[in-house]
């Protein structure tokens, strides 16, 4: 594939993370030069030290940085890009910012700014879509927020229905409305995040169709008229409306269906002369009726699927069409081989509702028979200021089974430290029957929450990893001991009895009892471990036998945490102190933040009476909005936040004097 009429020669790429390394990667292979641009935090990001350039374009949050179009081309003109592509989030589906690259002399590795505007506002591409005969989503836009008006509006659409922001995706801006009088509250809501993730706060009603399947058409088109379609891909499981795990093709889709719904992408790409990579979103119902979601006129974060199963690098398409080349044969009439899963890791809580997690990445390391586009390594620091996505992880092989089990086999045996991420839903997801059955729908994660997929070590697992962590950590201490640091840890020559160590995983307590003198004792909260062996302790690994079968366990050393992975479990301990320092007593009543992030809103003040349910602040953390709400009916006794102060985890917001009870 190369161009025909508009050398690049320097891409920059205006955007962060894996998209970023991606591109770059394609990039190097046509030849270009490579531009990075950075915020502040994303200074040590592994993105900025694998372009060849990189310039640093503004302060903390999007909005002084990766949204500031004036800086992004400046920094062009500085470096001396040539082209820009903007990858996706941020100005990738702006038709301002690509009608300003274009003015700068720089090709916009994109669509047109009039197809952008065309599919940029889901309001405005409904209309199009149904001028052009494509299925569309029953719905109705918004004007104000009179409630009568709401109602009305609630009324034609039919409960239960999303509340949708016009501009961007992801799940931002969008609240799913079960009842009437939730609607003006979900409107509100939704409007604000929207405001605040794409600075249009434009929302709409759609009706909400479940059960239902997120299927996708992946189109490419070149300024010769043609449009490539390469096949469906499935994005049903979904958690907060964002998608998490996604395959190609689709187990919901057969050939008539590939057929009708790949010539509905084709009349919508026609409908506004589409160049460039771009895909075509429908939800399948369950009776096998498709309809129109949206356009994105950008790359898809699971393009990777795609490539899989066809072979294509769709960023090397999006390179050949910017540079006035001619779609190839193989692009025109796409060869579908096997099946690929991609699985997004998150730095996130799903037992504390998906709560953002953030911090240092101690270890990030998987097997190399997947493809891995991370954003992160060893190393980087993962802050509140943008999306919580770590990586994409995704396996190809002939069958479907044989594709989810090899992803699942791979995310079992990674090594992911420092933060709390998804790891584990996804593996729960990729090996439930229901999602090996192909029958799971967007609704799946309400029906299996994370606690069923997510078991909780077994007791005994629990006491062989507290025992490794306990012996690991012994073994570090001797090794660094300043006399005698031969002997074998935890050894004593006297018959005294054991040693303990506690320790804390998730809010579970062990006390670990140790004795490895002539007479080896091993007990974890009190019960003996009579059948275990150690064969050996090193700092960063610990083999024993138990009850007859050799296990090892792979121990790494964080901040503040030993991570143990092994014997089919990944446990995070932390080693607490013999005799712990009492703590400072916290005021009764206090109400703490669940995630680090910034407070966007505080909805009460002192003395205020709420109700069970009453939002009293809302975080913002990775592009999120998060309410904290009155577990209890009371009175605020004090509020300790105010609006654009950043808060940590556990930081005290609010504090509730509950309302005495009459009896």
């Amino acid at each position: 594939m190369t161009g025909a009429d508009r050398r690049i020669a320097k891409l920059l790429v205006a955007n962060r993370g894996e998209i970023a390394r991606r591109v770059f990667r394609t990039a190097r292979q046509w030849g270009m030069a490579t531009v990075a641009v950075y915020s502040e935090p994303d200074a040590g990001a592994p993105f900025v030290a694998e372009a060849d350039e990189a310039v640093p374009i503004g302060g903390t949050s999007a909005a002084e940085s990766y949204l500031r179009a004036e800086a992004i081309l400046a920094a062009a003109r500085r470096t001396g890009a040539d082209a820009v592509h903007p990858g996706y989030g941020f100005l990738s589906e702006n038709a301002e910012f690509a009608r300003a690259c274009a003015g700068a002399g720089l090709v916009f590795v994109g669509p047109s700014p009039e197809a952008i505007e065309a599919m940029g506002s889901k309001v405005a591409a409904r209309r199009l879509m149904t001028s052009a005969g494509v299925p569309v989503v029953p719905g109705a836009e918004l004007a104000g927020n009179d409630p009568a008006v709401l109602a009305a509006a609630a009324a034609e659409v039919g409960l239960p229905l999303l509340v949708k922001a016009s501009a961007g995706g992801g799940g931002r801006g969008m609240r799913l409305v079960g009842a009437g009088d939730d609607l003006a509250a979900a409107v509100a809501s939704a409007r604000r995040e929207a405001l605040a993730a794409f600075a249009d706060g434009t929302v709409f009603l759609e009706r909400y169709i479940q059960p239902a399947r997120h299927v996708e058409i992946q189109i490419v088109g070149d300024e010769h008229g043609n449009v490539a379609t390469l096949l469906e891909r499935d994005c049903s499981v979904q958690r907060r409306h964002q998608k998490i795990v996604e395959e190609a093709p689709s187990p919901a889709v057969d050939a008539d269906l590939r057929r009708r719904m790949e010539a509905a992408a084709v009349d919508a790409a026609l409908a506004v002369g589409y160049v460039g990579a771009g895909t075509v979103e429908f939800v399948l119902g369950p009776d096998g009726e498709f309809f129109f979601l949206e356009m994105n006129t950008r790359l898809q974060v699971e393009h990777p699927v795609t490539e899989a199963i066809t072979g294509l690098d769709l960023v090397g398409l999006q390179l050949l069409v910017a540079q006035g080349g001619r779609l190839p044969p193989e692009a025109m009439s796409p060869t579908m081989r096997g099946h690929a899963i991609e699985a997004r890791i998150y730095a996130e809580d799903p037992g504390a509702g998906y709560a953002p997690s953030a911090g240092v990445v101690e270890s990030f390391e998987l097997p190399d028979w997947v493809r891995v586009d991370s954003a992160v390594e060893a190393g980087t620091i993962v802050g509140v200021e943008y999306d919580p996505m770590l990586a994409k992880v995704v396996a190809w092989a002939p069958s479907r089974a044989e594709a989810a089990a090899r992803l699942a086999g791979a995310l079992g045996h990674a090594r992911i430290h420092g933060l709390t991420t998804n790891r584990a839903l996804l593996v729960g997801i990729l090996t439930h029957p229901e999602f090996l059955a192909g029958a799971a729908d967007t609704g799946f994660l309400d029906r299996h929450p994370p606690a069923e997929l997510v078991p909780a070590p077994d007791d005994r697992q629990w006491a062989l990893a507290a025992l490794a962590a306990t012996l690991a950590d012994q073994a570090a201490n001797r090794r660094n001991a300043p006399v005698l640091a031969t002997l074998p840890s935890g050894w004593r020559n006297s018959p005294s009895g054991p040693q303990f160590r506690r320790l804390e995983a998730g809010g579970r307590l062990a006390e670990v009892g140790y004795r490895l003198g002539r007479t080896p004792v091993f007990e974890v909260d009190g019960a003996r471990l009579d059948d275990v062996v150690v064969l050996s302790a090193e700092p960063d690994a610990v083999d024993v036998m138990d009850a007859g079968v050799r296990r090892r366990y792979q121990v790494s050393r964080g901040a503040e945490r030993l991570h143990v992975d092994g014997g089919g479990v990944h446990v995070s301990f932390a080693i607490l102190p013999r005799f712990p320092e009492p703590a400072p007593a916290e005021a009764t009543g206090s109400l703490a933040a669940p995630m680090p992030g910034r407070v966007s809103r505080v909805e009460v003040v002192e003395g205020d009476r709420v109700e069970v349910g009453d939002v009293l602040v809302v975080i913002e953390a990775m592009k999120m909005e998060h309410r904290l709400t009155a577990p209890e009916a009371g009175t605020v006794e004090a509020v300790k936040v105010q609006p654009g102060m950043t808060v940590k985890g556990g930081d005290v917001v609010v504090i509730l004097h509950p309302e005495e009870d009459p009896a």
